[in-house]
């Protein structure tokens, strides 16, 4: 896996656990979890609509069926972002920082 042995995944392991804290630890693998979960079913309901879309689609030329992936990709990315903001800690705040930073810049300039 990666060239990572037992040894190598100890540290990784107590490292994070001081990092975030025992406290912390089981809400952030439930995060993770779900995040994980949800980027499964989000893949599957793509391939489901891939496969549906390359049925009723007609095949006319390359650029048509790129532009379909390119738009399938962007859902899928855009969905993956909502969940992990919705369930990984801090990260709705920084967004909402980073926002109000963007809004202040476009003032500013």
């Amino acid at each position: 896996m990666f060239g990572l042995g037992i040894p190598e995944l100890l540290i990784i392991a107590l490292l994070i656990l001081l990092f975030f804290g025992a406290k912390r630890l089981p809400g952030i693998g439930t995060g993770l979890g779900k995040t994980l979960k949800e980027i499964r079913n989000i893949k599957k309901e793509l391939s489901g609509n891939k496969k549906s879309a390359k049925k009723t689609a007609v095949h006319d030329s390359a650029s048509e069926n790129k532009s379909l992936e390119g738009k399938l990709t962007e859902s899928l990315q855009k969905k993956v972002a909502d969940k992990v903001i919705a369930q990984v800690p801090g990260i709705k705040q920084a967004r909402q920082i980073k926002d109000k930073a963007d809004k202040i810049k476009k003032i500013v300039s």
